[in-house]
Order: structure tokens, then C-alpha cells, then sequence
């Protein structure tokens, strides 16, 4: 089975978290294509098939610009953080319709120490919110199914790092998943070894992993009326 990333990967991550500067990039630029973007250039194209098996609706595009790859450069314009570069890479698997209207995706993330891949809606607008909350009050079944179901919940987590602490206006506090509309993301992920990011069998697991999320996104799509 094919690899994709390798040691070289984590050390050119490592190395710019230490030296986030243009001129150290500059010097390295070379490692950054050969041990980042195209491996994960590889891995998207190899993605296809796979998530085509998931979803006809999404897809892994390893165009170098506007593709599924982000850019590794940061955008500083409002950040208190003025460094120049992202200290991971991550690319966004998308929904045909998301560069017309807001929708769910699939995402996977190298950083040493901290790869995952994940899905959902990642600070999604006030109406895209306001719609998946009304979704979940009006079809409580199918998101226990979707978001809580014990086999989905023993591989995934669901993002809790920002969360309201009241309940959003309109909404019944005595609701039985009351907790998930305080949701300010819908993303469910799993953190990925850095091993088996290195290792042969990096594209099976993703494979399991898209299809385990599948239901979730699904779900998140219909909240939408987008397809899935």
C-alpha cells in the first residue's frame, strides 16, 4: 500500500513552527513541496474514488490553486498573530454546491502531534446555525442516530471547545439534546497517529473514517436541503 508522508513531513512542520519567517520558507520551499503538498496532492487524487464510494456530492480536488489544499500561508490582515505561515496543512474535502452556499465538509489535518481528520460545519454563519438547531429540535430521532449512536461515538468525538452558556432564544431548555444546540460548530473528528499518517495504511484509514462520518454529514445536509 502507497505512503504519502514521511518523517521529512513532520520534521518541514516542526521546522517552521520554530522558524516562522519568510526567509526561513523561502530556504525550504523545496521541502514543503516535495514532503507536503505534493504527498497530500497524491493522497486527494487517491481520495477520489474513495469519497465518490462515500458521497457523489463531494470532492478531493488536488488542484495546487483552488483545490481542496489550503493555502499554507495565513491570512494576518485582522489576527493578532502576525506570523506569515500556518504550523500544519490541511485540506477541505467540499461539497459540489459549497462555493455557492454554505455546507458541511470533510477535513484532514498533518501537524505533528495533532493529525485528525473531521466533519461538519466549522463557524458556521448565524442563519446556516439557526437552521441545523431548528433541524435538530424538528427531527430529534434521526440526530441521535447520527451524532450520538454508541459505534459513531467510540471512534468520534464532537467538537465542545466553544459552546454557548444559555440556551439560544426560542429554543426548549428541556429539550433532550439541549446541550448540542448550545453547539456554536457541528464537527465530529478523530485525532490520526502520526504513524499512521507516515505508515502504508493512512488511505484505508481515511476510507473507514469517511465512511463512518458519512451519517453526520448526511445529516448536516439535510439541515441544508443540500444533497448528499
Amino acid at each position: 500500500m502507497a505512503t504519502y508522508f514521511s518523517d521529512a513531513s513532520f520534521k518541514f512542520l516542526r521546522g517552521i513552527a520554530r522558524h516562522n519567517d519568510r526567509t526561513w520558507f523561502q530556504a525550504h520551499k523545496g521541502d514543503y513541496d516535495a514532503h507536503i503538498r505534493e504527498p497530500f496532492q497524491r493522497l486527494l487524487l487517491d481520495l477520489q474514488p474513495v469519497l465518490a464510494g462515500v458521497s457523489l456530492h463531494y470532492r478531493a480536488e488536488p488542484k495546487t490553486v483552488g483545490g481542496s489544499l489550503f493555502r499554507i500561508q495565513r491570512d494576518t490582515r485582522f489576527a493578532n498573530d502576525k506570523t506569515p505561515y500556518k504550523t500544519w496543512q490541511g485540506a477541505r474535502l467540499f461539497h459540489e454546491r459549497g462555493r455557492q452556499v454554505e455546507a458541511p465538509s470533510f477535513y484532514v489535518q498533518i501537524q505533528p502531534g495533532n493529525c485528525f481528520i473531521g466533519a461538519g460545519l466549522w463557524h458556521p454563519e448565524p442563519d446556516t446555525l439557526r437552521r441545523v438547531r431548528h433541524f435538530i429540535l424538528d427531527n430529534p430521532g434521526s440526530w441521535k442516530a447520527a451524532a450520538h449512536e454508541a459505534k459513531f461515538r467510540r471512534r468520534f468525538d464532537l467538537d465542545d471547545s466553544e459552546m454557548l452558556t444559555r440556551m439560544p432564544r426560542g429554543f426548549p431548555e428541556d429539550f433532550e439534546f439541549a446541550g448540542d444546540l448550545k453547539r456554536k460548530n457541528f464537527v465530529a473528528y478523530r485525532m490520526i497517529e502520526d504513524s499512521t499518517m507516515t505508515g502504508p495504511r493512512l488511505l484505508k484509514t481515511l476510507e473507514t473514517d469517511l465512511q463512518g462520518l458519512a451519517r453526520f454529514t448526511d445529516y448536516l445536509c439535510a439541515a441544508l436541503d443540500l444533497e448528499f
